[in-house]
């Protein structure tokens, strides 16, 4: 899947997660206000909707005039900013939210992307595919149109957000699979 390119232009973004982007500059707040601005994303209100592809364009802004560090830095602000399923209470758990949380946070023709009464997702913006390997390590798989970096920092921020008390760290690796080098996907291998 191309990296800032949105899979339908009629999909939105929350203002809420958005602010990830604020929040992850640091120090440089006004650079990102104004980087979301030169992209169509002004005064910016956690309640409102974005265009996605004004939002991936200003990835794409930050990652050619700052850097991927920044767009890790980023992600590792999602679950600070984004909505969660409320049942998350393990590493496993968590990884795993990742694509419910994903389309909560994304609406399509004015409609949230993932109905929480009745289980049901729509399709239209990619996935992030959980698998667990054993008690200590799973795989994401991040098939969607947002930088690898970007997602890299958002399943490490989960990982460590909820690693069990008896783990010393998180290592986060790629496996392989990488839509820079031309992959469909990027998959992340999260040890613990």
């Amino acid at each position: 899947m191309t990296q800032f390119k949105a899979i339908n232009p009629s999909v939105e973004v929350n203002g809420q997660t958005v602010f990830a982007i604020v929040d992850g500059m640091g120090d440089m707040k006004n650079m990102a206000f104004q980087i979301l601005e030169e992209n169509g994303i002004s005064d910016l209100k956690p309640e409102n909707w974005y265009s996605q592809q004004s939002w991936l364009d200003a990835f794409k802004q930050i990652s050619e005039k700052i850097g991927p560090a920044t767009l890790n830095e980023i992600g590792k602000k999602i679950p600070e900013n984004a909505k969660f399923p409320p049942e998350i209470n393990d590493i496993h758990k968590a990884l795993a939210s990742i694509d419910v949380a994903y389309h909560l946070n994304h609406r399509l023709d004015g409609e949230i992307m993932f109905d929480t009464e009745n289980g049901s997702m729509k399709v239209g913006i990619g996935h992030y595919r959980y698998r667990k390997i054993s008690d200590r390590c799973a795989e994401v798989e991040c098939y969607n149109p947002y930088p690898c970096e970007f997602d890299k920092g958002i399943v490490t921020a989960m990982a460590q957000k909820f690693k069990p008390a008896d783990s010393y760290g998180i290592e986060v690796d790629s496996s392989g699979k990488c839509r820079k080098n031309g992959d469909e996907s990027c998959t992340y291998r999260v040890r613990w």
